[in-house]
């Protein structure tokens, strides 16, 4: 790009580098890839289990997740108690008692003074007496206070204090707690409206009222005008909800959440804070809207954890607004462990709120939902799955892309010594350009190189026309020697494979052969048969996809049939790899059905040693790998090597890989040294 300028400073350690990309998911899914062949089931493993960036950094799975959002639940449920909602309220209640009883001993006081003053008049003796009397009633009054949070509360609605300065307490403690008791079950309302008077909360019941009209309207129906109510009341609503069902379904979820709280208490508490909600809103029929709403909002979302409850048993009193805070947590908790739970694939993700998330958990939490929710998009945008008909599938390049990840992993697996470089340096008669040039020398294939030649000419005589060529100046390019060879690997997948561990193995050597000789030796002919009760042939592209058969049976015999008439029309030297596990034990009948027996049949055996002999005869050599081979396989295979002066490796699931590559390799090069 013109005008684009870099810098670029020494690694100090600080600098962070690239985190994740769509090549490292594949390194992340590859093993799930080559055992199962579906993309989405590997996804939605590595999305349960998570996995670790290039940098180091872990990227939680929903598995931990889950986990950390339970000991946060239970975190908050073992360090607080619920008794602190009536505990706040009564303590507050009976320090503004003790207040008044003051005012009304130093009156008492005072009177008393009064009264034993000889010099006091007849009316002011009147006075104090009336007082001493005033203040004795009052006291006899707060005496009779109910012991119950609610009746104590209308006992001192009716009560005329003494003291200025506990009447103005009560006051601001009973607005308070309207208006905490409005916020537990709408506390999406603004904070415009946190001290609202007795004509906002008459324009609550009012909104409220309206609500439950649009419910009926729509129970009926009809449509409700939810653009006309915002209007008259969008001011209660600060997040400015887009439609009535968002609207409803907040407003379900917060009075769910009040509802929980109350089934959390003890009976005492819950019937203590439910009198005192009728009491101090039951003069503005709000009690009577409130619970008309929630009845509504119950039967239109009846799953919103209406009959959820907590065990709390901390010792952390919880006053109201802080309970109520609480509840919205603990009710968040539920829906995020809900939604986690439901999850089936990494892009659902997306739709979780992180921001919510993220003050749940933490940022490390939200983060690693929001890059486990890209992986599948990553691969997508680079081409190595594809959505077909709403299933994942790996394209061409993801096939490739799986099949150097085995080829790479298996190559560092191997020793300098053992494998070395993989370059040809024999140059000779062929058909592909090298691009390099030579003199012409007598016996050459004469592709003459014109440039070159032509400029031999005009060196040698100085330039000049017309142009006069001699032998000297012939000079032709090189061609690459080329050689060609056709293999057919044939892969066990009879039952003992996944029973022993050794399907993924033989399965990732499978996938990395096809990377190989596709990419480094692409005019050698691979193909792949695969073989259990019965044989079958089988595409690379559908190596992804192969998985074991849940019958018995080892038929080899069907197998080097299918590989041999696979090799009749492939030129170049001929061979097949086979890897089992196990010796023969099914062939096929003269009718095609599949015979099966173990321990094997002698007329099993006999049949796959005559297909042998037929691959003998056709010029096919047959390598065999041994996965944990026992005396039966060892016996079998000694004979097969005989008769068709193949090789046999005897190998285990870790080392399997090793070997095949070698051996190919080694194969390759005896070829190119015409061995």
């Amino acid at each position: 790009m013109v005008g684009q300028r870099f810098r670029y400073s020494r690694w100090d350690g600080t600098q962070q580098g690239f985190e994740l990309d769509a090549y490292d998911v594949m390194g992340e899914l590859a093993d799930d890839l080559m055992y199962h062949g579906d993309p989405m089931a590997a996804l939605r493993r590595l999305m349960q289990e998570g996995f670790e960036d290039r940098n180091g950094e872990r990227i939680s799975g929903l598995r931990d997740l889950l986990r950390q959002l339970r000991q946060e639940r239970e975190e908050r449920l073992e360090n607080h108690d619920l008794g602190g909602v009536y505990d706040e309220i009564n303590n507050e209640l009976n320090e503004l008692v003790a207040d008044e009883r003051q005012a009304l001993d130093d009156r008492n006081a005072l009177a008393e003074m009064e009264l034993a003053d000889p010099d006091t008049g007849p009316d002011n003796v009147r006075n104090a007496e009336l007082a001493q009397e005033t203040t004795a009633a009052k006291g006899m009054q707060l005496d009779m206070l109910p012991p119950d949070l609610a009746g104590k509360v209308r006992g001192l609605q009716n009560y005329e204090f003494e003291s200025n300065s506990a009447q103005e307490r009560f006051d601001d403690l009973l607005d308070r707690l309207r208006q905490e008791l409005v916020n537990q079950q709408f506390s999406q309302i603004s904070e415009d409206m946190a001290n609202m008077s007795p004509e906002d909360l008459g324009r609550m019941k009012d909104m409220m009222a309206e609500l439950n009209r649009m419910l009926e309207q729509r129970a009926n129906g009809e449509e409700p005008d939810f653009e006309s109510f915002m209007d008259a009341y969008g001011d209660f609503f600060p997040n400015n909800p887009q439609s009535l069902d968002e609207l409803l379904e907040d407003m379900a979820r917060q009075m769910a959440a009040m509802q929980a709280m109350l089934n959390s208490m003890t009976p005492e508490q819950r019937q203590q804070l439910q009198e005192l909600s009728n009491q101090l809103l039951e003069d503005m029929d709000l009690n009577f809207e409130m619970s008309r709403l929630g009845q509504n909002l119950q039967q239109m979302f009846p799953g919103a954890g209406w009959q959820q409850s907590y065990d709390f048993s901390g010792f952390d009193p919880l006053g109201l607004a802080d309970a109520s805070s609480m509840m919205q947590e603990l009710g968040q908790l539920d829906q995020l462990e809900q939604f986690l739970q439901q999850t089936t694939s990494p892009q659902a993700l997306a739709e979780a709120d992180m921001e919510q998330v993220r003050r749940l958990l933490g940022d490390q939490a939200a983060n690693s939902l929001e890059r486990i929710s890209e992986i599948t998009r990553m691969l997508e945008e680079q081409g190595l799955v594809h959505n077909r008909e709403g299933r994942l599938e790996l394209t061409p390049k993801g096939l490739r892309r799986l099949g150097q990840q085995a080829l790479g992993e298996l190559f560092r697996r191997l020793s300098p010594d053992k494998l070395g470089k993989h370059e040809m340096d024999a140059a000779g008669i062929g058909h592909e350009r090298n691009y390099s040039t030579k003199p012409y020398e007598f016996g050459d294939p004469f592709n003459l190189n014109i440039e070159r030649t032509v400029g031999n000419a005009l060196r040698r005589s100085g330039g000049g026309t017309p142009v006069a060529l001699t032998p000297d100046d012939f000079e032709i390019e090189r061609t690459e020697k080329q050689v060609r060879s056709s293999t057919v690997l044939m892969l066990d997948l009879s039952l003992s494979m996944p029973m022993r561990d050794n399907f993924l193995p033989a399965k990732k050597v499978a996938i990395a052969l096809h990377a190989l000789i596709s990419s480094q030796f692409p005019r050698d002919y691979l193909g792949i048969v695969t073989f259990s009760e019965t044989a079958q042939k089988l595409k690379p592209s559908e190596l992804p996809g192969v998985s074991w058969d849940f019958v018995y049976g080892t038929n080899m015999q069907h197998g080097f049939m299918l590989a041999r008439q696979m090799l009749a029309n492939q030129s170049g030297t001929k061979q097949i790899i086979m890897i089992t596990d196990g010796e023969p034990t099914a062939h096929l009948l003269p009718d095609g059905r599949p015979f099966f027996n173990y321990p094997p049949a002698r007329e099993t055996v006999n049949e796959t040693m005559a297909e042998v002999v037929r691959c003998t005869k056709a010029g096919i050599t047959i390598n065999t790998f041994m996965l944990d081979p026992d005396s039966g396989l060892r016996g079998f295979v000694e004979r097969l090597t005989a008769l068709n002066r193949g090789r046999a490796f005897y190998t285990n699931p870790e080392t399997l890989g090793d070997y095949v590559l070698v051996d190919f390799i080694e194969h390759k090069r005896s070829i190119i040294r015409g061995r």
